[in-house]
């Protein structure tokens, strides 16, 4: 069935990992009736967590999508993971999200993944309930967690639903605040009760917050709250839904996953509170000719839709997408921005989960799926020929943990490589390089999870084991004085010998390539064997003396030599060349030179002293700090990028996960004693294995 663009939510939950978002999601489909049971995520038979991946490990690694029927209305939830690791793939359901529902646990408070969702939200303007879970368990307090929102968010918090305590501290049941109802759950169904004597005040207070909240959505509004004048309930809906747009109003609903207390309710508010596509995020587009302007959804407009997530597995490809303008239908003709090209559409589904229902439609504001579009790719706008727009693309993090990834049995390098562009197509948060000087295979992403569960998919999936080892630095070498040393190479055997001899003049320079230079007289060395002697110069300069690093800033000056008439030739001087350069470079001074990284890390005030602390024992110099506005400092920062290679961990665990940061190489620069003889020690032990 096809929904009309007033009929459609598209929310996200987010929110710390284990606050309870799938299992919320679970209880939102069992209530509408798209489930029969409701799984659990310890039995890994939940809807949105069905890769084996996330069974095994009991956590979302995926962002997974659920469409729900209610009263009319298609929503459609998309569960995000928690684990920071996953960042990607909550970017990629912000992208698709009209709004954002905020998962709290009354067990844990205000976590760092609230925190973070809660800053996602403010840089993209988005509206935004908060859902405290999990408040019928042990352990739960709803009114600690509630007041650390307010005391956080202030009044713009707003109570939509009150819990109900018997004498234990144990929730019983739920208060609608607004209709001044109230609910319990029997058997997983929802039954009304008499609201408690002992609760009117309170809610009647609440009552009275939330028709303050309205009174301020608009002045006719405001005459009639301070002439003493009840607003109708329509009135009310109004004006909780005008301040949830204009986001000075985040309602706050409560409830358990598990048992369905409050789902109800919160997908009343949803259909009741929440933009639709037409109101929600705006999207920002580059035209045919390059200039940016904002993109209007409109169900009457060509048709465009923006692909938010890519799925490839065994069975093909799956692209899913949000219809922005117009409908899509199978087989139609659109160009894809990026590439230019006229793609034919593949066949379009609706996907709770895993599950396909094939459909002939997707209208605009709706999210659905097209299959084997291969050359389409997350990112990707679909548009109509006769309007070409490009839709801004998702803001992936930069990757900032790297290893280095090898098959365990030779000569299956190839299966990696090709199992990762695959993987790669599915999460395009991690990148992968094939390092030319370092000679490995190298795999960035977010953290040791991400990574770990990369290893796992190829196994799993492409039948390849594989291994992870520490990223090898690149090193540079150079010398420090001048040197000039003869290289001569004889060699006599029956008929035409071998000879060569060169004087060669090593000395230091600004130059980071090898200069070659000649000051021969009087034909010495004839002039066509000079390219020769270059040729072994700059072959041999691959390999240095210390630690077979390459030679930077290095002139070679050839002032002198001999040849023979008959037995000198090109590999003779070439040969000569290269035993000149063995016998001066050592003799030369040569020193180490590590890689310099700049380095900008933003963290809140309370954790400055120990990053700094820490930049200080990665031998780091600490260049400036900008305070951020929001209490946050970034501290900029010259760092060694040998010391750099655990940091991604080091950081999350010193910063509660608060703190985040890029690298980049910036320079070469010499190595202290100490770190040059460690660097030394590591390349021979590399060079016996």
């Amino acid at each position: 069935m096809s929904y009309s663009v007033q009929n459609i939510r598209n929310v996200c939950l987010l929110g710390h990992s284990g606050s309870g978002k799938t299992a919320l999601t679970e209880s939102l489909l069992y209530m509408t009736g798209a489930l029969d049971r409701m799984g659990r995520a310890v039995d890994g038979n939940t809807v949105c967590d069905y890769d084996p991946e996330e069974v095994k490990r009991q956590i979302s690694i995926s962002t997974a999508v659920a469409p729900l029927e209610y009263k009319g209305c298609r929503i459609n939830v998309l569960d995000t993971p928690g684990a920071f690791d996953f960042a990607g793939e909550v970017m990629e359901a912000l992208r698709a999200a009209d709004a954002a529902i905020i998962v709290c646990s009354a067990k844990d408070g205000i976590s760092v993944g609230l925190e973070k969702a809660w800053k996602y939200c403010e840089e993209r303007n988005m509206p935004r309930f908060i859902y405290i879970s999990k408040t019928d368990e042990e352990n739960s307090d709803y009114n600690a967690t509630f007041e650390a929102l307010r005391e956080k968010f202030g009044k713009k918090i707003a109570p939509l639903v009150v819990p109900i305590w018997d004498d234990d501290k144990r929730v019983t049941g739920l208060i609608d605040v607004l209709n001044k109802r109230a609910y319990e759950m029997h058997d997983l169904k929802r039954v009304e009760i008499e609201v408690p004597e002992d609760k009117m005040d309170v809610i009647e207070e609440f009552n009275e917050a939330l028709k303050e909240s309205v009174a301020e959505t608009s002045e006719e509004f405001m005459d009639k709250f301070f002439g003493g004048e009840d607003f109708t309930y329509a009135e009310m809906i109004h004006g909780l839904r005008q301040g949830v747009r204009e986001l000075s109003l985040f309602p706050v609903v409560c409830g358990s996953g598990i048992n369905c207390m409050g789902s109800l309710m919160l997908m009343d508010n949803i259909v009741d509170l929440l933009p639709n596509p037409m109101e929600g995020n705006y999207h920002k587009a580059t035209t045919a000719d390059g200039e940016t302007e904002e993109f209007v959804v409109s169900p009457a407009a060509v048709p465009t839709a923006f692909v938010f997530k890519t799925v490839s597995d065994q069975y093909g490809k799956y692209s899913f997408v949000k219809v922005l303008s117009g409908s899509i239908t199978p087989d139609m003709a659109m160009v894809n921005s990026r590439t230019g090209s006229s793609e034919k559409l593949g066949r379009l589904y609706i996907m709770r989960g895993k599950k396909t229902t094939e459909v002939k439609e997707l209208s605009c504001g709706d999210i659905g799926v097209i299959a084997k579009m291969d050359k389409v790719k997350t990112g990707d706008t679909l548009c109509d020929a006769r309007k070409v727009v490009a839709l801004k693309n998702i803001p992936f993090a930069e990757p900032c943990y790297s290893v280095a990834i090898s098959p365990k049995t030779r000569g299956q390098e190839d299966k990696i490589a090709q199992g990762l562009a695959r993987l790669n197509e599915e999460d395009p948060s991690f990148s992968v390089v094939n390092n030319g000087e370092t000679h490995q295979m190298v795999l960035s992403g977010a953290g040791d999870m991400q990574i770990d569960v990369l290893v796992s998919k190829l196994k799993s999936r492409f039948n390849v084991e594989s291994e992870l080892k520490p990223t090898r630095v690149a090193y540079r070498e150079k010398i420090r004085k001048t040197v000039q040393k003869q290289g001569r190479h004889k060699k006599q055997t029956g008929g035409s010998g071998q000879f060569g001899d060169v004087w060669i003049r090593f000395e230091p320079c600004e130059e980071e390539e090898m200069v070659f230079a000649e000051e021969v007289f009087g034909g010495s060395v004839p002039r066509n064997f000079f390219p020769a002697v270059e040729k072994g110069l700059r072959e041999a300069c691959v390999h240095g003396p210390l630690a077979g690093y390459p030679v930077v800033n290095l002139k070679a000056v050839l002032y002198d030599g001999s040849y023979h008439p008959v037995d000198s030739s090109e590999i003779a001087f070439k040969t000569a060349a290269q035993l000149a350069y063995k016998a001066a470079l050592p003799e030369a001074s040569p020193c180490l030179m590590e890689p310099i990284g700049d380095l900008k890390v933003t963290v809140p005030d309370s954790y400055m002293g120990d990053v700094i602390g820490d930049l200080n024992k990665r031998r780091g110099r600490v260049m400036g700090m900008d305070p951020t506005g929001d209490g946050s400092q970034i501290i900029s920062a010259e760092v060694p990028m040998a010391e750099m290679s655990t940091y991604a961990i080091d950081l999350r665990s010193m910063t509660q996960s608060r703190g985040s940061f890029t690298l980049h190489f910036v320079r070469y620069e010499d190595c202290p004693p100490m770190a040059q003889e460690k660097a030394i020690a590591e390349a021979k032990a590399m060079a016996e294995q």
